[in-house]
């Protein structure tokens, strides 16, 4: 039996990768997939995968094409999700967000994160300057909550639904959303293991590809969410329709193009890294 490990964040997107381990789905292709909840999000799965602690890996398209095209000897095998990923902007919750002498105070949970990348694309949008952004790293959502409460930071971006809780609890306020231009999770795979076992990766991704069609199909399914997440069932409806799985064969180059754009934008790839990065990437 082959045995793979994979790491994605511990969130509803992955709800199709969870029950078809659970269900040994994967015990048709003689496969065994370890997962690992990541909850430092795309940065740390980025360092599994360049450590090897990790084989595949089920993250946000921003950080690992920037990774990639720096270095991480990993590919993008597929889309994951193909609709934006809905960023709440969070705050502190009896103050308004004060930067000094118009710094803007991120928390993040890695540099390369999409909560780090993210913040590149609020600025855009509110037209701050770039070097005003300054950076508090935390580690996961509850660093990035203690930060709010704390005075460590001004500002934290991080997934609305996920943090739905915490905004109904009074931790933070949530002030507005930013989304990702482009499809929000791909699936990336370390080089040596696509090499080895192609065939096979893509026969697991059209697993959880028939699994997240299934899935969504499902009347039960908010339900069986809002239960297994702790969120409530009205928000978990709403996310249900606001997201879409990519259960179809999407052409890579288009689908990633507008983040690859982005990166060169705000600076935060070179031209020379941004050099044929379709073959880099794919």
């Amino acid at each position: 039996m082959k045995k793979f490990k994979i790491g994605g964040v511990p969130e509803h997107f992955n709800y199709p990768w969870r029950v078809a381990i659970e269900e040994k789905a994967f015990d048709a292709l003689n496969v065994s997939l370890h997962w690992s909840d990541m909850t430092g999000g795309t940065g740390q799965m980025i360092k599994g995968l360049e450590t090897g602690s990790l084989d595949i890996a089920v993250l946000l398209t921003e950080g690992i094409s920037k990774a990639i095209l720096q270095g991480t000897k990993a590919k993008i095998v597929d889309i994951y999700v193909s609709s934006p990923l809905q960023w709440g902007i969070h705050v502190p919750a009896n103050r308004n967000p004060k930067g000094s002498e118009g710094t803007h105070r991120f928390a993040i949970s890695r540099y390369g994160s999409g909560s780090h990348l993210m913040s590149y694309v609020l600025a855009q949008q509110e037209q701050w300057i770039k070097d005003q952004l300054t950076f508090n790293v935390i580690g996961d959502v509850y660093g990035g909550i203690w930060a709010l409460e704390n005075n460590e930071a001004d500002y934290f971006l991080w997934e609305k639904y996920t943090t739905q809780p915490f905004v109904d609890k009074g931790s933070c306020q949530r002030i507005g959303q930013v989304d990702t231009p482009w499809p929000c999770f791909v699936i990336a795979c370390r080089e040596e293991i696509l090499t080895a076992d192609a065939d096979i990766i893509h026969k697991i991704i059209q697993l959880v590809k028939d699994q997240a069609r299934d899935i969504a199909a499902d009347s039960n399914t908010a339900e069986s969410i809002a239960w297994r997440y702790h969120l409530r069932l009205p928000e978990v409806s709403l996310w249900l329709k606001e997201t879409t799985w990519n259960t179809k064969d999407m052409e890579l180059k288009a689908a990633i193009e507008p983040t690859i754009n982005f990166l060169l934008e705000s600076e935060l790839i070179s031209a020379n890294e941004a050099v044929s990065w379709p073959t880099k990437l794919f």
